[in-house]
């Protein structure tokens, strides 16, 4: 499958009307039930899944959907067939404090490698894409403009973003070896990625689960924007059916930067 401007449209689209969707749950009383792994789940998942399925299914017949909260019937065939890895509500914690920090995540899968993706955070009118090949882009109020992730300058503190419930210890100690001046903010979701994208950020290093469907919409947004995402032992976060749910720990950040953050003393 080529990925086209029209298919990045396309997926938009599809983020927009499940962002509105669950908008209209976070303006009102939010239910919150417990799933198995005693995650939260609440009435907008399951509204913005059930959109982005049925809609993606109308636009992309017979490419298979995994996402955090349904996976279709049947596999589209050998695990490298392209597929598509949705988290309909990335940040429902997020979202049941009202703090306006989660998003809608679509991506594209071809080989393991995420090729388009779109992350968008309805609270805050604001649409992070990307698509291999043809560069990365956000939309809010200011209008839409390019992305482009920026190499940290010695000269100043390294900004670090990171999970506020997730990892504690080891990122602490991660910390404590940077060998410059660094600067730690906390956020929700896949923003965090999307804030490297932008040139807000430098380094986001995970120490904590995350799955599949919560990263490869970002980690798209931000390959493209001249960022990476790497597993600790230097090599591409990759995506799969038959691959663990679960990622292993890893850290995004400009490409050009991560050699020294991943080989720190």
């Amino acid at each position: 499958m080529n990925v086209t401007t029209e298919l990045l449209d396309t997926l938009c689209a599809i983020a927009g009307e499940a962002g509105h969707a669950i908008m209209e749950v976070y303006e009102g009383d939010i239910a919150v039930i417990d799933k198995a792994d005693q995650s939260p789940l609440t009435v907008a998942d399951m509204r913005a899944d059930a959109i982005i399925r049925a809609r993606l299914e109308a636009a992309f017949p017979g490419i298979y959907i995994l996402s955090e909260e349904s996976r279709s019937p049947e596999q589209a065939g050998a695990d490298h067939a392209p597929f598509f890895l949705v988290d309909p509500l990335d940040g429902t914690k997020e979202f049941v404090k009202r703090n306006g920090e989660f998003t809608v995540n679509i991506a594209l899968i071809a080989d393991g490698v995420p090729v388009a993706g779109v992350v968008y955070a309805p609270a805050l009118s604001t649409l992070y894409y990307g698509g291999a090949g043809l560069g990365a882009w956000c939309r809010d109020a200011g209008g839409l403009r390019p992305l482009q992730a920026v190499r940290w300058d010695p000269s100043t503190p390294l900004q670090v973003i990171g999970s506020r419930s997730h990892g504690a210890e080891e990122l602490n100690a991660w910390l404590q070896k940077l060998p410059c001046a660094h600067e730690f903010v906390a956020a929700g979701s896949s923003l965090k990625f999307c804030r490297i994208a932008e040139g807000a950020a430098h380094a986001y290093p995970r120490f904590g689960l995350t799955s599949q469907w919560d990263t490869a919409a970002a980690h798209c947004v931000l390959n493209n924007a001249g960022g990476a995402v790497l597993a600790l032992d230097g090599q591409p976060l990759r995506y799969g059916m038959g691959l663990p749910i679960l990622n292993s720990h890893f850290l995004a950040c400009h490409a050009a930067d991560a050699n020294w953050l991943l080989n720190l003393p």
